[in-house]
């Protein structure tokens, strides 16, 4: 089986790509896995430690060859508020839920989940049901994922990853 030799972000890499993998956003955050792609090559990633494939990036082959990654369409939510300040409001009240969650220009993308929609509409944000990939920020100490922090005094920072939620 060839491994992945490098990967590169999105828009660092040249050339075009031997096949694709297309993967949701768990299926993205991986240290190793054998990722079979879109036209049937299988690949083995390998990595020291956990790593978060985004949309677009290139998965350079020990052979030189490329293979870029496709995110899977999801069902998500789009969510917009009558300007900047509200959706900031908004962004704040997703992330002290410690929801995954991808910024867009004007707008933000959550995955389906009718009481975090029910919360938005009840902060006054407009809610847009989409199929989309999922792309969203990794966190203050993350690649694609919301982890890490701060639990009060005496509880030192150890860089875990971990999704919950406080009621």
């Amino acid at each position: 089986m060839i491994r992945i030799a490098q990967i590169h972000s999105h828009g660092n890499w040249q050339g075009k790509a031997t096949d694709q993998v297309t993967l949701d956003r768990e299926d993205r955050h991986r240290r190793r896995a054998v990722l079979t792609c879109d036209q049937g090559l299988t690949v083995l990633l390998d990595e020291p430690t956990a790593i978060h494939l985004r949309h677009g990036d290139g998965l350079e082959l020990e052979d030189g060859r490329f293979v870029e990654v496709l995110a899977e369409p999801e069902d998500l939510v789009e969510i917009e508020a009558a300007n900047a300040a509200h959706l900031v409001k908004i962004a704040w009240h997703l992330g002290n839920r410690h929801l995954p969650t991808q910024l867009l220009d004007d707008r933000l993308r959550i995955r389906r989940d009718h009481v975090i929609e029910n919360m938005v509409l009840k902060l006054g944000g407009k809610l847009t049901p989409v199929t989309a990939p999922f792309d969203p920020e990794g966190g203050a100490y993350g690649h694609g994922r919301t982890h890490s922090h701060d639990h009060g005094p005496g509880h030192g920072h150890h860089h875990h990853a971990h999704e919950h939620a406080h009621d």
